[in-house]
């Protein structure tokens, strides 16, 4: 489901969950400066949540390191995963990524990838958290 706040989820409830600085990612659209996350440098074997509900959204096999300054990424788990909308703010057209079921910013897709999707899922640190272990969940785009 996209949306600004899961079902029953006030924003209140989502400034409790969740650190200001999260808050202010996840549901402000903020972005983290560039080479701060703690998640930039994770390349163990493992799969990459919504730090605000959970849902599985990337693996560390399509990560890899772009110079941005952000963890980046080839493609979501699954197409569910991930939802795309168009963003003109700060003067540019871009196109911004959230977690399909709670709404959370997640970062941006810029068509500059490598092979094989050509796509680079820009994705701040603070929207991620990260479970080590196998890359490939069974059923992708599930929560855990």
């Amino acid at each position: 489901m996209s949306g600004q706040n899961m079902p029953g989820q006030s924003d209140d409830l989502w400034r409790e969950k969740l650190s200001p600085e999260r808050y202010h990612v996840l549901r402000q659209k903020g972005t983290e400066p560039a080479w701060s996350g703690e998640l930039l440098h994770v390349d163990s074997p493992g799969v990459f949540h919504c730090a605000g509900c959970g849902s599985v959204l990337f693996s560390s096999d399509d990560k890899f390191d772009s110079g941005s300054g952000w963890p980046s990424f080839t493609r979501a788990l699954s197409g569910e995963a991930v939802s795309t909308h168009p963003d003109t703010s700060l003067g540019m057209v871009r196109t911004e990524i959230t977690c399909a079921a709670c709404g959370g910013h997640l970062g941006h897709v810029f068509p500059d990838g490598p092979a094989p999707t050509g796509q680079r899922y820009c994705v701040n640190s603070l929207s991620l958290s990260f479970a080590p272990g196998t890359s490939s969940p069974s059923e992708p785009g599930t929560t855990t």
